[in-house]
C-alpha cells in the first residue's frame, strides 16, 4: 500500500485548506473497510491523531481541531481527506495520513501545514 498526501501549503489564521490522500496498491474491499487517520507532528513535539475515521464510519477528533477540522473518505477514489478551517498558528506541523488495515499500518510521506498568525 502507498499513500501520497498533498495539499498542504501556507496560510493566514482564519485560512484553509483540505488536505488530500491517495492511497494505491490496495484493493477498494480493503481500503474500504480500513480505519482512516490523520496525524500531524510539530518541531519538538510527539506526533498526534488529529482525526479518524474508522471502519465502522464513526468519527473522532482531537479536541482542538473539534468544530473545525473534517475527516472523510471516498472509496471508489481511495482517497481520504481532511478538511481544515479556521486554522491556528498552532496548527502548523507535518501532518500524515494513516490507513490501518486488518494486517498492518500505512503512512502517507507528510505534508506540511503553516500558519502565520
Amino acid at each position: 500500500v502507498q499513500l501520497q498526501a498533498s495539499g498542504g501549503g501556507s496560510v493566514q489564521a482564519g485560512g484553509s485548506l483540505k488536505l488530500s490522500c491517495a492511497a494505491s496498491r490496495i484493493i477498494l474491499s480493503e481500503f474500504s473497510s480500513s480505519r482512516m487517520g490523520w496525524y500531524r507532528q510539530a518541531p519538538g513535539k510527539q506526533r498526534e491523531l488529529v482525526a479518524e475515521l474508522t471502519s465502522g464510519g464513526s468519527t473522532n477528533y482531537e479536541d482542538s481541531v473539534k468544530g473545525r477540522f473534517t475527516i472523510s473518505k471516498y472509496n471508489a477514489r481511495k482517497m481520504v481527506y481532511l478538511q481544515m478551517n479556521r486554522l491556528q498558528p498552532e496548527d502548523t506541523a507535518v501532518y500524515y495520513c494513516n490507513v490501518e488495515t486488518s494486517t498492518r499500518d500505512y503512512w502517507g510521506q507528510g505534508t506540511q501545514v503553516t500558519v502565520s498568525s
